[in-house]
């Protein structure tokens, strides 16, 4: 044998580098317990030394073994002193033998490699189960608690211990049979009535605890049985969480136990997509807890699990990175003084009422003066005020407040003239999205119109008539024709018809125009229940178109009015009557013209079609708005609303309906049934859906589009975008529109990257130009926040592509999505906790959420909206925020809480002040029509105490010659000051890319770049950020000028640029300098940035 040859194993020097979200200190589990690709591998390591043998079968003999890992604390090597002698053993012979195949036969292989594997896994689980012990905090312990409730108020139905247990054992005396309680029927007894399953798993573990297979217990045994599900320790809760899958008792869960968990979560959580996936997701967690392969789990290893339950959940947010970073105790932005808070209150609900306000205040003062001048006119009248007092005056006065609201009613309808509006300043200043509301509060003005005009006519006027002396008829008889009339006469007569005509018209349309009527609410019996639903809704208001008619003939009809311009019945209801014949003429004709082709139609889970329809040449939209569909097929009068789903730069036309009535399940009978389309999310592209053959699906009519509120999202900089189930729509065409925006500004940012530099040949220094295109106004909406919830899992397959794409484009984290799902029980529920592990290890390893097959992870239960609302204004302060609900009015009435706005207003933290504007938020009222709810934002100044513009002389003096310097543009080119010389130049500092103080300065340089051109003078920005910020920030907003790069801020310091907010933010200073570089104006302006565009073209002017 050769001399040896001795090989020593060293330590790996590689360290992951990246922590957590929100772990900043070591996991208290081992490693084995995150999972694998996260797993910091800080295994005992050990020195191997190696003897190369020089034989021909070229053996390798292991010399000895010895421990590497010195760096052990000496709490952790005191405490493990005994097991690591027994695993340090272990490992030599482990090592030894597995090397022994490389000797072949050798005399020195003593054991098979299977034992000495089979030692080593031994002892590496037992390592790792010490270390977890060791480990182990009550902290952890209390939060993993917190995530494994049995009892809660919700299943027990009470809030302390004693109150519980008096409601179930008043539900088992209703539910036992001769005094034993079925285990079917433990659920309902302990309040999990609708997981039955589940309940009965509970029932069974704790069935064994006993070494009894019982199916009914009795009183006593369901009181031993509630004292251990209502424990309040976590051991207690985890041991019978464990027992519920071991069913052998042996202390061991194996992967069909673990299935078997899973199957009972998913059962009770009605998630039936998951109960299919259970084995695979029974693997999956085996893989995570059982690395050595074992084909078992322990108690332990659960519960290291558990224990580490928030840092699975942290690491698995997607698309909502920020959430990670509001750990913050957002209860201290609440201001602590009560008159500020109801000083606050009152000015957001002024804000968010004041156009509502003066428009109603003007409505009610306009039929205030109406009725009080007519009845100053008819009170004059003496002959007709003698017989019947003050009944006619008050009769005539109601009357001409219903020839206003008459004329008033048709305008909230005039969608085509609404949706024109909107785009004007009327905007501003007329809240346009209270159509349907103002036009109901006309209705019911008409009706109590109607109960005073008519009601004096029949109970007083008339009878006054018929009973008066010949005397004081006298004056009146010409209006009768010499005759005084009977009872009957007046109501037969022209004006009595008409009128009573009208009254049943107006009933029967305003009846069945009533939500209970309109929704199908009120179930009456055939063939009465034809009058319920939308089409009777629908075609009863058409005969409203009667009652205008017999209104012009009661009007010209009229006692006591001979001359032609004192019946002004036609005045009032003239032009509106024009404007609405218009728009239903309009209707007619453009549905000629936008005739549409069905290129695809998909059945969705939910009873959801998806149908993608050609767009009509011409047709132009805003993301939000909505059209009206007619089917021929099935009625040529019936037009319904369907908020449009494509965004408007697509190729087509989308909208998702839900076949909740008549008029859809018909629509999905006639064109779905022959489709064969897989019922997923069509992939939303034109050019694979152009070439389907549709020659069997009926004819489609579209006319719109028309205004919704949601069309005003560019208004804002931050969207928070609420959706409940199909409410989700309109906010699927603003994602759309916004990820559209961003790709394509990213497109022609590349294109005129190149073309739009040229290179100074006098000092180097780039420069460009703005083409006419990059002259419009930059998109305002920087940031979205998407609340999805829904019901149903199967909803998140409508909008799978959208969610798909939004996280594939959206690299820089500015639309965030947030799915929510009510039908799962909350987190922290022991019938969800499964779910939520099993959820946040397979985002965690394969980045995709198991219930909406999208990488956006779906949260359980209803959102917090408070903590909503307080996180998007910690995260967007000094912007201006605007909230949008579509959906069932129950979620509207949630959100517009005052605490919710008011919470947006008051959180102003003085860490951000780089913007003039604070962010408020006020919500209008809901629109059940077409089920969209919005709110508007208004902005406050910021007080003029911080605020005020400051003329500053700092180290760099007027008149003189500042310091010299050379740094880094956002090409990574270096640019040196004195290659200005020769042109005035202005350079500005500023604290930070991407802050909207500094995006707005930014953005006001820009537009004023040509302004500067013709003054020959370059724009150079100066900040900290180091170029590869610049230049993301110069390509995301089209500057033309250079970005410098200060590293260190030494150039800030030289320069003696002052800070704000006492030190705590970088200063905002602007420097001209004229040709020779000597400095002409000193301006800092950190509140008011645009200010600074102004002050340097004055001064620029006069050099």
């Amino acid at each position: 044998m050769m001399p040896t040859a001795s090989f020593s194993s060293k330590r790996s020097s590689y360290t992951h580098g990246f922590e957590l979200p929100g772990n900043s200190s070591p996991s208290s589990v081992g490693g084995a317990m995150l999972p694998k690709f996260l797993n910091d591998l800080n295994q005992d390591l050990v020195e191997v030394t190696l003897e190369l043998d020089d034989d021909d079968d070229g053996s390798i003999v292991v010399c000895s073994v010895a421990p590497a890992n010195d760096d052990l604390t000496s709490s952790e090597a005191a405490a493990a002193n005994g097991i690591l002698r027994r695993s340090l053993s272990a490992t030599s012979r482990s090592i030894r033998r597995t090397f022994g195949w490389l000797k072949s036969a050798s005399s020195r292989t003593t054991a098979s490699n299977s034992e000495s594997v089979a030692e080593f896994t031994l002892s590496a689980r037992e390592a790792r189960r010490m270390k977890a012990k060791l480990q182990r905090t009550r902290s952890s312990a209390q939060r993993a608690l917190n995530g494994l409730r049995f009892i809660s108020k919700t299943t027990a139905g009470g809030s302390d211990a004693a109150g519980q247990w008096q409601q179930v054992e008043a539900r088992f005396e209703s539910l036992a049979k001769d005094g034993m309680l079925a285990s079917a029927d433990f659920g309902e007894c302990i309040g999990m009535e609708d997981s039955e399953e589940f309940a009965v798993g509970i029932f069974d573990a704790l069935a064994r605890r006993r070494r009894q297979k019982i199916s009914k217990i009795t009183k006593e045994e369901l009181r031993d049985f509630w004292l251990q599900i209502s424990d309040n320790s976590f051991d207690a809760r985890l041991q019978i969480f464990f027992d519920m899958a071991d069913s052998n008792e042996d202390g061991r869960i194996t992967r069909e136990g673990v299935r078997e968990l899973i199957m009972l979560s998913a059962s009770a959580n009605k998630l039936p997509k998951l109960k299919e996936q259970a084995e695979d997701y029974a693997s999956l967690i085996m893989e995570e807890l059982d690395p050595e392969n074992f084909g078992y789990i322990e108690l332990w290893q659960l519960e290291a699990l558990l224990l580490q339950r928030d840092v699975y959940i942290n690491y698995s947010r997607p698309l909502s990175t920020a959430s990670v970073s509001w750990s913050q105790n957002l209860s201290s932005l609440k201001p602590k003084n009560l008159v500020r808070r109801l000083s606050r209150s009152l000015q957001c609900l002024v804000l968010e009422n004041w156009q509502r306000s003066w428009i109603l205040l003007l409505w009610v003062v306009a039929m205030a003066s109406l009725f009080g001048w007519k009845f100053y006119q008819y009170r004059k009248n003496r002959a007709a005020f003698q017989v019947m007092h003050y009944c006619l005056p008050v009769a005539k006065g109601a009357a001409e407040t219903l020839k206003l609201n008459m004329a008033l009613i048709l305008l909230p309808v005039c969608r085509n003239m609404l949706t024109w509006l909107r785009s004007t300043r009327a905007r501003c200043f007329i809240p346009f999205d209270d159509n349907i509301n103002f036009h109901k509060i006309i209705a019911f003005a008409i009706a109590i119109g109607i109960i005073i005009h008519a009601g004096n006519h029949l109970a007083c006027d008339f009878p006054r008539i018929v009973n008066s002396s010949p005397e004081k008829f006298a004056p009146l008889s010409s209006d009768f024709h010499n005759k005084k009339p009977t009872y009957e006469f007046l109501l037969t007569g022209t004006e009595g018809t008409t009128g009573i005509l009208m009254v049943i018209l107006i009933a029967i349309s305003f009846t069945l125009a009533a939500r209970r009527f309109r929704r199908n609410m009120v179930r009456l019996p055939a063939p009465f229940n034809k009058l319920t639903g939308f089409n009777a809704f629908w075609y009863s208001h058409h005969l409203l178109g009667l009652v205008y008619i017999l209104l012009i003939i009661h009007g010209s009809c009229l006692y006591f009015a001979h001359k032609w311009y004192e019946k002004t019945t036609w005045m009032y209801i003239s032009v509106p009557l024009l404007l609405y014949v218009a728009e239903r003429s309009l209707r007619t004709c453009r549905s000629k013209h936008y005739s549409v082709k069905m290129l695809k139609v998909s059945v969705l889970p939910g009873n959801v079609i998806s149908l993608i329809m050609s767009k009509p040449p011409g047709f132009k939209y805003k993301s939000g708005q909505y059209i009206f569909l007619q089917c021929p097929t099935i009625s040529s009068f019936e037009w319904h609303p369907f908020s449009i789903t494509s965004a408007p730069g697509d190729e087509y036309l989308s909208v998702h309906i839900r076949t909740v009535g008549d008029w859809t399940r018909e629509l999905k009978r006639a064109i779905a049934e022959e489709d064969d389309s897989s019922p997923a999310e069509h992939s939303a592209r034109f050019v694979q859906m152009r070439n389907l053959d549709r020659r069997g699906q009926p004819r489609l009519f579209i006319d719109g589009p028309y205004g919704a509120p949601a069309q005003d999202y560019q208004n804002y900089d931050v969207l928070l975008l609420v959706g409940l189930g199909i409410g989700a729509t309109p906010f699927i065409s603003i994602l759309r529109d916004l990820l559209n925006s961003t790709r394509t500004a990213e497109e022609q940012m590349d294109s005129n990257t190149e073309t739009s530099r040229s290179d100074d040949s006098q000092n180097s220094f780039t420069s460009s130009s703005l083409t006419p295109g990059d002259k419009k106004k930059s998109q305002r909406t920087m940031n979205a926040h998407f609340y999805w919830v829904t019901r149903e899992p199967g909803s998140f397959e409508w909008f799978k592509g959208v969610m798909d794409e939004v996280a594939e484009m959206d690299h820089k984290g500015q639309i965030e999505l947030h799915n929510y799902l009510t039908s799962v029980y909350e987190e922290g529920d022991a019938r969800s906790t499964l779910i939520t592990m099993v959820q946040a290890l397979n985002h965690a390893k394969h980045g995709v959420d198991i219930l909406s097959g999208t990488r956006v992870r779906t949260h359980f239960a209803r959102p917090d909206w408070k903590e909503v609302f307080t996180k998007i204004a910690s995260k967007h302060p000094y912007s201006t925020v605007g909230v949008f609900y579509c959906g069932m009015p129950m979620l509207a009435k949630e959100l517009k809480h005052p605490a919710f706005p008011s919470v947006l207003r008051t959180l102003t933290p003085k860490r951000y002040p780089s913007s003039q504007t604070l962010p408020i938020v006020s919500s209008s009222s809901h629109s059940p029509f077409y089920g969209l709810k919005f709110s508007t934002s208004s902005t406050l100044p910021i007080p003029s105490s911080s605020s005020g513009k400051m003329f500053i002389s700092a180290k760099v003096d007027k008149g003189k010659v500042p310091p010299a310097f050379t740094l880094k543009d956002q090409d990574g080119k270096t640019v040196s000051l004195s290659k200005f010389k020769g042109k005035p130049v202005v350079l500005y500092f500023y604290p930070a890319d991407e802050t909207p103080g500094c995006t707005k300065q930014a953005c006001a340089f820009r537009d004023s770049y040509e302004k500067f051109k013709k003054a020959g003078a370059q724009v150079v920005g100066i900040s900290g950020d180091d170029p590869s910020s610049h230049k993301a920030f110069a390509k995301k907003y089209k500057l033309p000028f250079t970005l410098l790069s200060d590293d260190g801020n030494k150039v800030r310091k030289e320069w003696g640029v002052p800070s704000d907010l006492f030190g705590t933010l970088p200063g905002r200073q602007t420097y001209v300098l004229d040709k020779n570089g000597v400095v002409q104006l000193i301006y800092n302006n950190q509140f008011q940035p645009e200010k600074h565009i102004d002050e340097t073209l004055k001064l620029l002017q006069s050099l």
